[in-house]
């Protein structure tokens, strides 16, 4: 791999304007589920949250319990001033392999999984499955396509993904995404996976 992936390098992409992967918006399919939710005291977490415009979405729509995690300061900053009401206190400058003494009920996955060092994949799902209280999920998308070998995004397939969660989570939905954008169809899974 040709970066280390740290906090600078990622805080370079942003202030450099460096990230093609941004959508610029909320992903379609989190959107859908995000306007299924009732309960909008649920805690929610979004690691490497990048821009985070799912978090903007959920504070603006009237989730009170949203954090935010990125171990660059550069996104987080984006977010605070786009988006004021959700409050410094619910952003994490911090890794999120570091993260102790915080539960969630709700864990979002949008291309964090696939930013960070292939060698932690499995320590992914296992850092989720500590982070959710009981009966949590996570919910998200994941590539199911080569992608890079050399730097982010990195891909994967199906398969590959359930040989880590598969002792962790119970797989509720576990399919390809139907309303992905345009550049995106029919290489995201949507992912709900429960707590075990």
């Amino acid at each position: 791999m040709s970066h280390d992936l740290s906090a600078k390098y990622w805080d370079d992409r942003y202030l450099n304007d460096d990230f093609g992967w941004d959508l610029g918006q909320i992903s379609p399919p989190l959107k859908d589920y995000f306007d299924q939710i009732t309960d909008k005291n649920l805690v929610i977490l979004i690691p490497g949250a990048g821009n985070a415009y799912e978090a903007e979405y959920l504070v603006n729509k009237g989730f009170t319990n949203v954090y935010v995690c990125d171990f660059a300061e550069q996104p987080l900053k984006n977010l605070l001033q786009r988006c004021p009401k959700i409050g410094a206190d619910h952003l994490l400058l911090s890794d999120f392999f570091e993260i102790r003494d915080l539960k969630f009920d709700l864990i979002i996955e949008q291309t964090f999984f696939c930013a960070i060092n292939k060698t932690l994949r499995k320590n992914y799902f296992k850092k989720v499955h500590e982070l959710l209280n009981p009966k949590g999920k996570l919910v998200g998308l994941l590539f199911n396509d080569v992608l890079n070998k050399d730097k982010p995004p990195f891909g994967g397939s199906k398969d590959e993904y359930v040989d880590y969660f598969k002792t962790l989570f119970d797989p509720l939905v576990y399919e390809t995404a139907h309303n992905s954008v345009k550049p995106r169809s029919g290489r995201e899974l949507f992912i709900i996976l429960k707590k075990i």
